[in-house]
């Protein structure tokens, strides 16, 4: 049986500019610049101030002044089913937003061009003496190298690649001769399938340069330990069993810790070592704040160099004034000014989610300075006071979910350094006298002791939290564990040298 029922229901809907505001406040400063670049190719509504625009004061006092004071246009407008919308006494300086200031100071990152590590390997190829079709196939390998220089795939994987997609029959005996040139061309260790692989080809060169060198007889004795202990003993030497690595080869601390050294002078990953390898792993971050201590006071700067001045297009909105006109009797009028109303309305949607991207980066980061005030001025972290995203958010009257999206993906440049601003974000701990300090105070305190450490035999979870607590701080063993591997250090046995 149907029957007819009236409900009410709250919903709650995000409008387009929320979602744009959102957006544009969770990019970081870098990525602002071609947002608003995509935005200006996008819309013809909006657009940059001009300089012609700041060298002409009557332009901007007229547009400020309005157009209504004519009489005719304002007539039509007021019959004219966007009314509403249109507001002719609105002055420019609130379709404008200038994210510039005249201490800014233009700066840019210069492009590096040149030869990649492939490309660096394959030019190696001719002088290797080898033949077209074993330098064919070796190219082919070079190009199966990863980032780091190894050779993941297996040879056969590889045979039956050149056979189905290139058409190409070869061998594996072929390909292992490829591999073998591949493996004796700079730098040392490219093309092996594995870490162990990789050191025996590296200290195999050495011993042969040094051999060629005249080097001193205790250094080639301490590369031929190293290379048999690479060899015969690569699992205990991973997991650091120096002992039992010693009864076995019969070394003395001496000996082991010479070929040691000549081992840990390896590189793990030579293709790191090339041009496009090591371009890769520079990262340039530009901050979105600049902080300043001038005379024990804190001076905080919004930096928006990549943002350039934006406004309202003046010229579409005389468009609208002069289609309006008529709109009410022309069709077509009607629609150029629904088209030229809904650029205009982007635009100042776009204009006023900038406005207010700053209004919310600069008031969550003064929130910040304030709670961290003394750690700002110092740049010491114990003075870092216990802070989560609620803490801010209930300063600033923002949702905490607001706070999290200019935390994330944020950077503030200090006197001390550049940091991510969810780097200030920490729990409390308590200490033995009931005062809440910061985790990343005793991470500091954590990282400080196992520094100073004897690394003949480093400090066990163990007595780290016995040294912790000795201090005061009121701490569980597998905290410290957890704190010690967000630090990225290794357990006791791994952090052990001779």
């Amino acid at each position: 049986m149907f029957r007819q029922t009236l409900q009410q229901k709250l919903l709650g809907k995000l409008s387009p500019q929320q979602i744009q505001m959102m957006k544009l406040l969770q990019v970081p400063t870098v990525e602002l610049e071609a947002r608003i670049k995509q935005e200006l190719e996008a819309n013809p509504a909006l657009e940059e101030l001009s300089e012609s625009y700041d060298d002409a004061p009557e332009e901007r006092e007229e547009a400020e002044e309005g157009t209504n004071e004519d009489g005719g246009e304002g007539d039509a407008l007021s019959e004219f089913e966007y009314d509403d919308w249109m507001d002719d006494e609105t002055p420019d300086y609130k379709l404008n937003v200038s994210n510039r200031s005249a201490d800014d100071e233009e700066r840019s990152i210069p492009f590096v061009s040149g030869a990649t590590f492939r490309e660096q390997l394959i030019d190696q190829l001719a002088f290797t003496g080898a033949d077209s079709e074993t330098r064919a196939l070796a190219e082919h390998l070079i190009g199966n190298l990863d980032e780091a220089g190894y050779l993941r795939r297996d040879l056969d994987s590889i045979v039956n690649d050149l056979a189905f997609t290139q058409g190409i029959e070869t061998t594996r005996a072929a390909l292992e001769a490829a591999l073998a040139v591949v493996q004796t061309l700079d730098p040392a260790g490219v093309g092996a399938t594995d870490l162990q692989e990789c050191l025996l080809l590296q200290l195999r060169r050495r011993v042969a340069e040094a051999a060629a060198e005249g080097t001193s007889a205790e250094r080639r004795r301490a590369q031929r330990i190293g290379l048999e202990l690479l060899e015969h003993h690569f699992e205990a030497f991973t997991k650091k069993h120096y002992d039992r690595i010693a009864k076995r080869m019969d070394l003395d601390e001496g000996q082991l810790k010479a070929a040691l050294d000549e081992v840990i002078r390896l590189n793990p990953k030579p293709g790191n070592s090339g041009s496009d390898g090591s371009r890769g792993q520079v990262q340039h971050v530009i901050p979105d704040f600049l902080l300043a201590v001038e005379d024990d006071e804190l001076r905080l700067q919004l930096n928006a160099r990549n943002a350039p001045e934006l406004r309202v297009s003046a010229d579409y909105r005389d468009m609208m004034r002069t289609y309006a006109a008529g709109a009410k009797r022309d069709p077509k009028q009607r629609e150029a000014l629904a088209f030229i109303k809904q650029k205009v309305d982007a635009a100042r949607w776009f204009v006023d989610a900038i406005r207010q991207r700053q209004h919310t980066l600069t008031v969550t980061m003064q929130a910040i300075v304030e709670h961290q005030h003394a750690y700002f001025l110092s740049g010491d972290e114990t003075d870092l006071k216990p802070m989560i995203l609620k803490d801010i958010a209930d300063r600033v009257g923002m949702d905490i979910s607001t706070v999290s999206r200019v935390a994330n993906s944020k950077y503030v440049q200090t006197p001390y350094g550049t940091f991510l601003l969810k780097s200030f974000f920490s729990e409390s701990l308590s200490t033995d006298s009931g005062e809440e300090v910061s985790s990343r105070e005793v991470k500091k305190m954590l990282k400080d002791a196992i520094e100073a450490e004897d690394k003949s035999a480093p400090l066990p979870d163990e007595k780290l939290v016995a040294m912790l607590n000795a201090q005061g701080y009121n701490i569980a063993r597998r905290t410290v564990a957890k704190y010690r591997e967000q630090l990225g250090i290794p357990v006791a046995r791994l952090r052990r040298a001779l």
